[in-house]
């Protein structure tokens, strides 16, 4: 333990901070760090270098060569980049709302956005009298609102987005100096400053607190400073950096210095500080609380014991049990289990590692209770750590960036770095769902693999195919798409042959003006709104003849045509018919549009008209002479509206003729019954219902008697008792037929003689119709009567 501890540094008596190294740099720099303009990603991201920037001596037309290298150093692209000269500075921030950019121009003025996918610059306010750019200024996030806090001297400007006001940091001595470098840690929530005079004042970002100040022998500004923190700490402590000299300091009165035998950069991240050079790249952080606990010297925390246990135990000591009474305890068995599995987490070369879960394993074995989610977890999540943490990957993350980062936005990285087997490896070992990766990983490979420009439509396609087959969550179209955005159209139609969703083919194939192909896979798919997408897409695109042509190929796209021009474009659809020769579709479109569009009588029969003419060139004489009856009644219902001042017009035939007896226009009536044919049994019963309506019973007598009833006299019956008149429907009841007397006289009340007739037709079913009508208090004797007849029917 000894040896392990041996480069930790104490930071007061609260904390211990280490630096270790994670790689040797592969990038073989000729140039010096401070040649270039570097930027580094968190999370154990990609650093940026832009070269030829700085130099003195640039050759005449040179543009500066923006390399991007892994934390290891291994080359992943390069760009050819032109200078922004208008611009000074850029500082990147992240936020709620995403990753964010502020820029500092040549005017002295600042702008940012809060979310560079929405790149919309909001121009800060200016700051009043300022002539030169700020000695030092960094982006705050607070309550949501994003700021920019500026040095100019020794005054201290904050612009938010309507105002810029003067501020002064909390206890800050009044001799401080002027701010030359400043810092705001991972989270936002702390701020350090650094003056002229080696003074060091940290607090809070809202400069409404001090959380401690330090002198340091160090007047010369330094190239940078960041917030060295770890998640849940007590501890504050800022790096600065110097040329050659690096500097903690914290809560306490001690620093820790360290000497760099090169000129470095400082990357901060979430639980410390990440430091490279030209050679090597180290890591500097607060040592954990578990880690603390196990390594330091004469440690007799329950994970410093359970670790000596296990290595007195592999080496077949008695010491092990002499280890092991010590925390004998459940309580402080689990405890060592559990500082033992949260240590080996932050660890970083997988031997310390493994030691310290072989540690765990061992204690849980003399363990009633404990449940092994935690060391399997730790156990996966390490074993992905050190998969990435590869040379060759060269993703440094630690186990609480990873938490932080979560495994989905470290599949995006790998994807976008084309790992794609690793990806998948890391998938399929944690059992992630396919949709959530192993799907999403392919797509991404197959969207690569259309770019190729080496290999044909046909053996991309294929392969593509081979790889994904049926696959969950894999989407043809978009892989398709990005062929076609690629510029490879026939690769695009044969990867959409294997897209199973014809809502997903279409538009793509629209995009790709492969029209035609889109409507037969739209009419294949029986979707019938996808065909109208398709249709009405059609007739924005090409000219009327041809649309029509073309859909005179495909019968049902034409069918769906037409019933979207019977609501949306009635001329069009005059015009489909007439291409089409189709007479009788066309004597249909007349015949609706005499009663949807025209409002005037000339119009409307002109349109009947019309329609006359086309169902005689369809064949059709039915409907012919059907229309013109309807020409024929429109012409008399407007003479009856003119002379008799009542609206007719639009009423059926039926309506027309009843309407006419109801106002006792019988002439007119029966004018109309000669005129149209109407059927005498039709007309009979239009006439004795209207009469009964009016309660003209005179006139239904005489109605009766003009000549013998084609509908018999029982509807003369039925009517009379519906107006409850029972007095005349008695007279029509001696008129019906025998065979309808016993119904006759059941309707008008008289079941005595509703039984004579019974009786005497010998019929049961009619005796029995008569005895259910009886009631026993009033009819008793009609009910003996029929009860008698039927006993004498069944005798004989």
């Amino acid at each position: 333990m000894a040896c392990y501890t041996a480069n930790w540094d104490p930071l007061g008596e609260e904390a211990f901070y280490r630096k270790f190294e994670l790689y040797s740099m592969a990038w073989n720099l000729k140039e010096d760090l401070r040649d270039c303009l570097v930027a580094a990603a968190p999370y154990g991201g990609p650093i940026a270098l832009l070269k030829n920037n700085l130099r003195k001596e640039k050759s005449p037309g040179s543009r500066p060569l923006l390399e991007i290298y892994s934390a290891s150093g291994v080359p992943l692209a390069s760009v050819l980049e032109v200078l922004q000269n208008h611009v000074r500075e850029a500082k990147v921030f992240h936020t709620e709302y995403g990753t964010g950019v502020a820029i500092l121009t040549g005017a002295h003025r600042f702008s940012l956005t809060t979310n560079i996918d929405n790149l919309k610059l909001r121009r800060m306010p200016e700051v009043p009298g300022l002539q030169k750019l700020p000695s030092c200024w960094a982006v705050l996030s607070q309550d949501r609102v994003t700021i920019i806090l500026l040095a100019v001297g020794q005054d201290l400007y904050l612009l938010d987005n309507t105002s810029c006001s003067v501020v002064t940091p909390p206890g800050i001595s009044p001799h401080a100096g002027a701010y030359v470098q400043m810092a705001v840690s991972f989270n936002y929530c702390h701020l350090a400053l650094f003056t002229d005079t080696g003074s060091i004042w940290m607090g809070t970002s809202s400069l409404k607190e001090k959380l401690g100040e330090f002198s340091c022998d160090f007047r010369a500004p330094p190239r940078q400073m960041v917030w060295c923190t770890r998640p849940r700490s007590k501890q504050r402590a800022v790096v600065v950096a110097w040329d050659r000299r690096l500097l903690v300091a914290g809560n306490s009165k001690e620093c820790i210095q360290f000497v760099l035998d090169e000129d470095s950069y400082l990357v901060p991240e979430l639980d410390g500080v990440r430091i490279f050079s030209r050679t090597t790249h180290e890591f500097l952080h607060e040592i954990p609380e578990a880690s603390e606990e196990i390594f330091k010297i004469a440690s007799m925390a329950p994970g410093a014991l359970l670790l000596e246990a296990q290595r007195e135990y592999e080496k077949e000591s008695q010491k092990a049990d002499e280890y092991l009474r010590e925390i004998k305890d459940q309580n402080l068995l689990s405890e060592a289990a559990r500082q033992c599995i949260e240590a080996a987490g932050y660890e970083h070369e997988p031997e310390t590692q493994k030691s310290l879960l072989r540690a765990a394993s061992f204690g849980k074995c003399f363990l009633d209770k404990f449940s092994p989610e935690s060391f399997v977890r730790t156990c996966r999540d390490l074993r992905v750590l050190n998969a990435i943490r590869d040379y060759q990957i060269g993703i440094p993350l630690t186990f609480a960036q990873y938490k932080q980062l979560t495994i989905e936005v470290l599949l995006d990285r790998l994807v976008l770095r084309r790992l794609y087997p690793l990806a998948i490896k890391i998938c399929e070992y944690l059992r992630l769902s396919e949709f959530q990766g192993v799907s999403r990983i392919l797509a991404h490979w197959a969207c690569y693999k259309v770019q190729q420009k080496d290999k044909s439509d046909e053996e991309v396609a294929h392969a593509v195919n081979q790889k994904l087959g049926d696959t969950p969550g894999i989407s043809y179209s978009e892989i398709a798409a990005r062929a076609y955005d690629c510029g490879r159209t026939e690769l695009a139609i044969k990867l959409l042959e294997y897209e199973p969703r014809s809502g997903e083919q279409v538009p793509l194939l629209l995009k790709m003006k492969k029209s035609q192909l889109a409507l037969n896979k739209a009419i294949e798919s029986g979707d019938t709104d996808l065909v109208y997408t398709v249709v009405l897409h059609l007739k924005n695109e090409l000219n009327r003849g041809t649309f029509f042509m073309t859909l005179q190929k495909q019968p049902v796209a034409l069918s769906l045509y037409r019933q979207f021009c019977k609501h949306q474009e009635l001329e069009t659809l005059k015009d489909l018919y007439n291409q089409d020769d189709d007479h009788q579709e066309l004597g249909n479109f007349h015949v609706h549009s005499s009663y949807s569009s025209e409002k005037r009588i000339e119009g409307r029969v002109a349109a009947l008209q019309n329609a006359v003419d086309e169902y005689y060139k369809a064949k059709n004489e039915f409907a012919a002479k059907a229309t013109e009856d309807q020409i024929k009644l429109l012409r008399m219902q407007r003479r009856l509206q003119d002379d008799l001042d009542k609206p007719y017009v639009d009423y059926s035939l039926h309506d027309t003729v009843y309407g006419l007896i109801l106002d006792g226009n019988h002439k007119r009536a029966e004018q109309l019954y000669r005129e149209f044919r109407i059927p005498d049994k039709r007309f009979w019963w239009l006439k004795i219902g209207a009469l009964a309506e009016r309660e003209d019973w005179e006139e239904m007598e005489k109605f009766s008697k003009s000549k013998k009833s084609p509908i018999g006299y029982l509807p003369f019956v039925e009517i009379c008792m519906k107006h409850h008149n029972r007095h005349e429907a008695k007279k029509y009841a001696a008129r019906v037929t025998p065979e309808q007397r016993v119904k006759a006289h059941i309707l008008v009340g008289e079941l005595d003689q509703a039984a004579d007739a019974a009786i005497e037709h010998k019929n049961e079913n009619e005796m029995n119709l008569v005895l259910s009508k009886c009631t026993a208090a009033t009819d008793s004797s009609v009910g003996e009567k029929i009860n008698r007849a039927k006993a004498q029917i069944l005798k004989k």
